[in-house]
């Protein structure tokens, strides 16, 4: 998308607040998951995702070991400062040191974001330092 701002990502960030948590879903006010969250806004301002998320369980992260989340983003996202993330930015978090990187987020400003949690439905929060601490990456989404 020749158009893409930060502001038109934020814009689709927030259509999904309210959308019920739902594992391994991405379908506006219906259901998702973080993941899900960054696919349907992918959707919104790119066009078709440019692969197909593979089935997960909500303990991938450590049964698997392996940082798939940041793979991904090295593949279709640009890497940015974490420190210097911007409003539209993917934000990648690691919820303990030594365990892979297993939640996502999308910025919209430095100090609030959007995410999707189980039990709650989309919301955009704070990113207060317990949540700045656990940021191990973040991602433009291309053509910013």
């Amino acid at each position: 998308m020749s158009d893409l701002t930060r502001e038109v990502v934020v814009d689709a960030a927030r259509r999904w607040i309210g959308t019920p948590y739902h594992h391994q879903a991405s379908l506006v006010g219906i259901g998702c998951d973080c993941l899900g969250l960054v696919r349907g806004v992918w959707r919104d301002v790119i066009g078709a995702e440019p692969e197909l998320a593979p089935p997960y369980t909500p303990d991938w992260a450590e049964a698997s070991r392996e940082e798939r989340l940041i793979d991904a983003g090295l593949r279709w996202f640009a890497p940015v400062d974490a420190g210097a993330f911007a409003a539209g930015d993917v934000l990648v978090f690691r919820w303990r040191d030594g365990l892979p990187a297993k939640h996502l987020g999308i910025a919209t400003s430095q100090s609030t974001m959007i995410h999707a949690h189980d039990g709650a439905c989309i919301c955009e929060v704070a990113i207060c330092p317990a949540w700045r601490r656990r940021i191990a990456c973040a991602f433009a989404f291309p053509g910013l």
